[in-house]
């Protein structure tokens, strides 16, 4: 399960979201060329994007095919993302088990 995480620079814990990912067959079948943020994530490791990063994945979400993320966790998702976008030092995390 992926859980997400917005944390500061010192890496304070800002907010967080109450759905996971499952990790399937979807996910892991990203093309990286196509999905440049959300086709580097791994199941067991955390993976850390800055604003322009998070840019460029909010702008995935969309685009992605049925069956990748669910609705709650797409929500949660453009949510968190979007505080770190509205915020200034804040990353948002992809926290692997």
């Amino acid at each position: 399960m992926i859980h997400l995480q917005v944390r500061g620079e010192d890496g304070t814990i800002q907010a967080r979201s109450e759905h996971g990912l499952v990790w399937g067959p979807e996910l892991a079948g990203l093309d990286q060329s196509v999905f440049a943020m959300l086709g580097h994530l791994l199941p067991y490791a955390d993976t850390v994007f800055n604003s322009r990063q998070v840019s460029t994945l909010l702008g995935e979400v969309p685009r992605l095919p049925p069956g990748v993320l669910s609705d709650e966790f797409a929500r949660a998702l453009l949510d968190l993302g979007h505080r770190v976008l509205d915020g200034e030092h804040l990353y948002l995390w992809f926290l692997g088990d």
